[in-house]
């Protein structure tokens, strides 16, 4: 997690629909919303681990699936 403040600043020229799909994008790539999820209820160290164990598990076994080893 980042510590550091977004300060995300999109101009508007005319089209907001444009400016409103640049600011979710730029939202998405900062990871502000993921941030904002994680934060929103205590996550206890070991619950940390094992979703990070979790995930490596679900990718290892993905990566496996298209190498065509299982």
């Amino acid at each position: 997690m980042s510590k550091r403040k977004a300060n995300i600043v999109i101009n508007v020229h005319g089209n907001v629909e444009k400016a409103i799909k640049q600011m979710k994008k730029r939202v998405e790539r900062e990871g502000i919303q993921r941030d904002m999820k994680r934060r929103a209820y205590f996550e206890s160290p070991t619950q940390k681990r094992r979703k990070r164990l979790m995930r490596a598990i679900k990718q290892n076994y993905i990566r496996m699936a298209s190498q065509k080893l299982i």
